[in-house]
């Protein structure tokens, strides 16, 4: 059984404790999800995976039994699939991107917060759109800078430039924090003077 929503330490040894198979990690930082508006919560996912990633480690120390984390959420790029696996996933669940594929029964539609309630209206779909090839999703190649496309390359580059030979390894790969390293030297790229 896989249990999802959970952000912290605590809270992902206590699901595992329970017996459960797998923890899918994260509230609110999906594309299209209204938790955090509408509820008023939610984690950065990075830091989130970094907590639910010390749990399993210390549960499997504990107990010798391996419970993957998967981080559910907010993956644009595949410079987010390459940072959750830095942070300590086994797996990231990708919503948005293959809405968009053509083979995607959603038709280029996605419907936003999970979380929903009786009371609680729950999110319209949002069209996304169609078009992008599921090869061309998952192994390019890419015709766009953004880093939507191609993300196993993307993961398979990064693990080479961390020295990671595997999942296991990339889980192990140092972070450093640096709240500006998506425009930090970009200047000509957010200027908008690519060829």
């Amino acid at each position: 059984m896989l249990v999802g929503n959970t952000v912290s330490y605590e809270v992902t040894k206590e699901l595992m404790q329970q017996g459960i198979q797998g923890v899918m990690v994260g509230v609110g930082p999906g594309s299209v999800c209204t938790s955090r508006e509408v509820l008023g919560i939610g984690i950065p996912q990075v830091s989130a995976t970094v907590e639910c990633a010390a749990a399993r480690d210390d549960f499997f120390k504990e107990t010798g039994k391996y419970i993957p984390i998967i981080t559910d959420g907010g993956i644009r790029t595949g410079g987010d699939v390459c940072k959750s696996f830095a942070a300590g996933a086994n797996a990231v669940m990708i919503g948005s991107h293959f809405s968009k594929c053509g083979v995607a029964p959603s038709l280029g539609y996605q419907w936003g917060m999970a979380a929903c309630h009786d009371s609680l209206q729950r999110a319209p779909p949002i069209i996304v759109g169609s078009g992008d090839s599921l090869n061309q999703l998952l192994y390019g190649p890419s015709s766009r800078t953004d880093g939507t496309l191609n993300l196993v390359g993307a993961l398979q580059v990064c693990m080479g430039y961390v020295g990671a030979e595997n999942l296991r390894e990339m889980n192990k790969a140092r972070m450093v924090y640096a709240p500006a390293i998506k425009t930090e030297g970009k200047i000509y790229q957010a200027a908008g003077l690519g060829s």
